[in-house]
């Protein structure tokens, strides 16, 4: 039986800061009032101006990126710089099953993904802001031509972390990311970037109260002493119905929020931090993540 090593670091990462305002009102009190230690700027958003005000004024709020190739909203660069990522429009594809039959069939070119994603870190670089981690909307960056691209630009920028997702339920979905999840881990540790471990890719827009206690309790059962649970609270407004994914994000806010979700990160073996933080602190891992039990 794998028993919690106390005091391990708990980074909870909000993702999406930029979609809307509510989004980004939501990720603000769930880190003032909740658990909520690290966000993802999507910065192909409408809203990343008023993130990134957010951002500035919340100093105790990590911050990394959320890299787009898919999605509502369009690329940072125009359609003739990055013509194999978009359609007639000018448009991603709206899901990533779309990117990787395009991908998978030799259509889109990676110098594209490079110049694109690279236009997005420097949106959020150019306004200051020091990344602590890089992960995609979609988890994208699970496919090959993608992962090079990214962790190439991780150390470029001297960013320290790309999200390893992985997921825990079963069917063919699953099996696919782990595939795709095992390949990246090599990949990272090829490049010295640490691995660690994650949930929250099974629970998306779903993470309630009993939803957080399993992925607590399945990131207790991993080993290293630093892991990553994604949320993606809410708070809905006037732009929410632009985004029909189906997203609980206020049961979010509410679970991230709530009265007993601190003492079941400290009953997990837990103590809550950002990816980075000052050198005394635990270094992230660097092995595998393990499977729940």
């Amino acid at each position: 039986m794998t028993h919690p090593v106390p005091g391990r670091r708990l980074v909870v990462n909000a993702d999406d800061l930029g979609l809307t305002k509510g989004v980004n009102r939501a990720i603000r009190k769930a880190h003032l009032e909740g658990i909520v230690t690290s966000t993802s700027l999507l910065t192909v958003a409408r809203h990343h101006a008023d993130a990134i005000s957010m951002l500035e004024a919340t100093p105790t709020l990590a911050a990394g990126l959320h890299l787009a190739l898919v999605g509502e909203d369009p690329p940072v660069l125009s359609a003739r710089e990055v013509p194999t990522l978009v359609d007639r429009r000018g448009h991603f594809p709206l899901g990533y099953r779309a990117f990787v039959a395009r991908a998978a069939t030799g259509r889109v070119d990676p110098a594209d993904i490079r110049r694109e994603l690279d236009a997005q870190i420097q949106v959020a670089t150019s306004a200051g802001l020091s990344l602590s981690h890089l992960d995609s909307h979609q988890h994208v960056h699970l496919w090959p031509s993608v992962a090079r691209v990214v962790i190439d630009l991780a150390r470029t920028h001297g960013i320290g972390q790309v999200r390893l997702p992985r997921a825990h339920g079963r069917g063919p979905i699953a099996t696919g990311v782990n595939v795709l999840s095992s390949r990246l881990a090599a990949r990272l540790r090829r490049a010295d970037l640490p691995r660690i471990p994650y949930a929250g890719l099974d629970e998306a827009g779903a993470m309630d109260e009993a939803a957080l206690r399993r992925a607590f309790a399945a990131l207790g059962a991993t080993q290293g002493p630093v892991a990553e649970v994604n949320v993606h609270p809410g708070e809905l407004d006037e732009e929410s119905p632009r985004f029909d994914w189906g997203y609980r994000w206020e049961d979010e806010l509410a679970a991230l929020i709530g009265a007993t979700t601190r003492a079941d990160v400290t009953a997990a073996g837990f103590v809550l931090g950002p990816f980075t933080t000052d050198p005394s602190s635990p270094a992230p891992s660097t092995t595998d993540p393990g499977a729940p039990p």
